[in-house]
């Protein structure tokens, strides 16, 4: 008796039962010749993929969407948004397809998607296509951030299709396969309440509680539970992202997964210098995104979340009103208790306070008076916390070194209070204080570098860095040291 060999991929498909109003059904558009750029093979193993089930060639098939494994069932997902704060009735997967779902190995659900893979009804007049730099930058920055330990979408693979696209110019095609806990986003629950359709909505936080938070489906109010715990989850999200110094650059509705992972990167960024106005994205004119504005922005998008779910908390329209709100309202604590823990752990303490935001807030302003490197300071200031001699290397990057001396006195003071010995401080403060982040500088040299020679080179072993962010090989140094002025980038781009 022959025992058929497993599927490839083995889909286990819930959002496709969901009524025809949360998504269109179709397949990907092929491509001519599509070639593996990138196959993330660990993360492969991790869904419960044997990647030598196929071969490069015909992986490439599958993540060009040329060829459909059994058991996808290929969608584009509905949605609506707030972009910028203008609120757009229908967005939907414009040039993304979700082929299926898998359950991991850890028994965790995650969405495969095709991200590039042509024109859907939610197109828009757009081609649906992507080129080779946003699929590089992504693959990148979503790989990068899973390995600082930041809830993020993943990449599974990226490959080139072998055809152009136009934006600007004539650029390389590729296609990004992403993996998410879930695609559903604020914008898909703004979608149903729109419409008014109470059922749909109803349907959604159904599907989203059973997939992301099953202990709110037996609370007494299941809709204000559900509110809560993603309150909750883009409190701590947004206080990982500013202990990195990361921008997302387009905080829209739209792009707000509710399950807490980092989504849709575009013109995301990571600081040089620190600034709280910084911005990169060159379609955010006002700043409305800009790193110090993210906290904020983000209650924004949950108070546009908790409207959605109004009909979902109770009964009575004033009292699921009042309710929503102070959830809401709970955000900035919540947020504040997340970025002590976080900027805590990165200056050297086993257990910061409220007491000490006074100190974190103290190196911020020094920070930004003296024009000091983010990413750099804090690595430094590892040095100095098992050695007071290293705090010279932390003073150097300072234009205005006396506000540093200051602030030194005052953390010393405060270190002794704390339980740690220095060695163990320093060993804790490297496990949180990256040596290396995807610079903006070194993610525009490799994607130059694929773009104008053809060479993956130089992607590939930025990726290999990046995913190991707490130490660097004597031959990897280089990728530490911040941009000279010549090679700062300014404004980064959406992909679309």
């Amino acid at each position: 008796m022959t025992i058929p060999a497993p599927d490839p991929i083995p889909f286990s498909n819930t959002y496709a039962r969901l009524p025809e109003a949360f998504h269109v059904r179709l397949n990907p558009d092929p491509v001519p010749d599509p070639s593996l750029i990138e196959f993330n093979h660990d993360l492969c193993r991790e869904l419960g993929i044997d990647p030598l089930s196929l071969t490069p060639e015909a992986w490439a098939q599958v993540f060009a969407g040329n060829r459909i494994l059994p058991g996808s069932e290929p969608l584009a997902m509905a949605y609506a948004g707030h972009q910028f704060g203008h609120f757009v009735p229908r967005l939907g997967d414009g040039r993304a397809i979700l082929l299926g779902e898998v359950v991991d190995v850890r028994g965790q659900r995650r969405d495969i998607q095709l991200k590039g893979s042509g024109r859907t009804p939610f197109s828009r007049g757009g081609d649906g296509r992507a080129a080779l730099g946003p699929v590089l930058r992504e693959y990148l920055v979503s790989e990068a951030m899973h390995a600082l330990g930041i809830p993020s979408t993943r990449a599974l693979a990226a490959v080139s299709t072998g055809e152009p696209v136009l934006r600007d110019t004539a650029l390389p095609g590729a296609i990004l396969t992403r993996v998410a806990a879930s695609h559903v986003r604020v914008g898909t629950f703004q979608h149903f309440a729109m419409r008014g359709d109470r059922a749909a909505l109803g349907q959604l936080a159904d599907h989203v509680a059973d997939r992301h938070y099953p202990w709110t489906r037996e609370a007494d109010r299941p809709g204000l539970a559900l509110l809560e715990a993603v309150v909750e989850a883009q409190a701590r999200l947004v206080a990982l992202w500013m202990g990195v110094g990361f921008i997302h650059g387009v905080m829209n509705t739209d792009n707000m997964a509710v399950s807490g992972q980092t989504i849709d990167f575009g013109p995301c960024a990571f600081m040089d210098v620190y600034h709280p106005d910084q911005v990169f994205s060159a379609i955010d004119i006002q700043g409305r995104y800009a790193y110090g504005n993210q906290p904020t922005m983000a209650q924004w998008n949950l108070a546009r979340f908790a409207e959605t779910l109004l009909p979902l908390i109770h009964s009575d329209e004033n009292q699921s009103l009042e309710l929503a709100t102070d959830l809401v309202n709970s955000f900035s604590e919540r947020f504040v208790r997340h970025w002590i823990d976080v900027m805590g752990l990165k200056l050297g303490l086993s257990a910061a306070d409220k007491g000490d935001i006074a100190l974190i807030q103290g190196l911020l302003r020094a920070m930004e008076q003296g024009q000091v490197d983010f990413t750099l300071c804090f690595r430094r200031l590892c040095d100095a916390a098992e050695d007071e001699a290293e705090d010279e290397s932390v003073r150097q990057l300072f234009t205005q070194p006396e506000a540093f001396d200051a602030w030194a006195m005052q953390w010393r003071s405060r270190l002794r209070q704390d339980p740690l010995s220095s060695g163990e401080r320093a060993a804790r403060m490297r496990r949180v204080n990256p040596a290396c982040i995807p610079r903006n500088h070194r993610v525009e040299q490799v994607i130059a570098a694929a773009l104008e020679a053809g060479d993956p080179g130089p992607f590939r072993r930025l990726l290999g860095v990046v995913c190991n962010p707490w130490t660097l090989g004597e031959a990897d140094q280089a990728y530490a040291r911040p941009p000279t002025p010549a090679e700062r980038v300014y404004q980064t781009f959406c992909g679309t």
